[in-house]
């Protein structure tokens, strides 16, 4: 299966970032499960962040059941 790729800006400033992904096969990615039940999982705070809520939305959608594709 394919992976769900994300970075972090721990600096103080602004982050420029250039990208190019590609695959043979690249499948079908489920991404509640891909974000919110992935091994080993993807920190609290990449996904506040990333998602501009608060960590108790982040935790409610961890707890959730994700079936895995």
């Amino acid at each position: 299966i394919g992976l769900i790729h994300f970075q972090l800006n721990v600096g103080y400033g602004n982050a420029l970032a250039i990208a190019g992904l590609c695959s043979q096969s690249p499948g079908t990615i489920t991404i509640g499960s891909a974000l919110f039940n992935s091994t080993p999982p993807i920190s609290t705070e990449v996904l506040t962040k990333a998602f501009q809520v608060d960590k108790s939305t982040i935790n409610y959608l961890q707890k959730q059941f994700w079936y895995n594709n």
